[in-house]
């Protein structure tokens, strides 16, 4: 169904189940359920379905935090989706560097007040986060492109 990160979790979630499933198994162990770019179109959804991430499910599904910047390039439409989902929702807004090369590490981010997990944790309860996003160098887009066409099953056309 699209990408979801279990934060706080005490035992490792089953990979493949559905979306609903996912989610219910992240809460059942009192963990925060995160829509990981959740516009962004997985291999199996391109060649099966129009559906993108989990997305157009994150209302139903109780998720605890969106990712509204991913700092991977091309995701702009992307974030902008999200960001617009989560207006609906009110659920916590996340950054994510989504980092395949060195470049994208810190080039999105969450900010919350304080500096420990805990405090993280507390912020995404409350809804006290924001995220945020650095531009890339011309050099860093490059090595981008370098990695995608070098991993083009990764490489996602609007």
């Amino acid at each position: 169904d699209g990408h979801i990160v279990g934060l706080f979790l005490e035992h490792r979630v089953k990979p493949g189940l559905s979306a609903a499933a996912t989610v219910h198994a992240i809460h059942e162990q009192g963990g925060i359920a995160v829509a990981a770019h959740p516009f962004w179109r997985t291999q199996r959804q391109r060649r099966s379905a129009p559906a993108h991430g989990v997305g157009w499910l994150a209302a139903e599904l109780g998720f605890d935090a969106i990712e509204v910047e991913n700092a991977t390039p091309g995701f702009y439409v992307f974030n902008q989706l999200a960001r617009r989902l989560n207006m609906g929702l009110g659920a916590a807004e996340l950054g994510g560097s989504d980092a395949h090369i060195v470049d994208a590490v810190g080039r999105a981010f969450t900010e919350f007040p304080g500096k420990t997990p805990a405090a993280l944790r507390k912020a995404i309860e409350m809804g006290e986060t924001r995220a945020g996003r650095r531009r890339y160098r011309a050099v860093g887009l490059m090595r981008y492109a370098a990695w995608g066409l070098n991993h083009q099953r990764y490489v996602v056309a609007v």
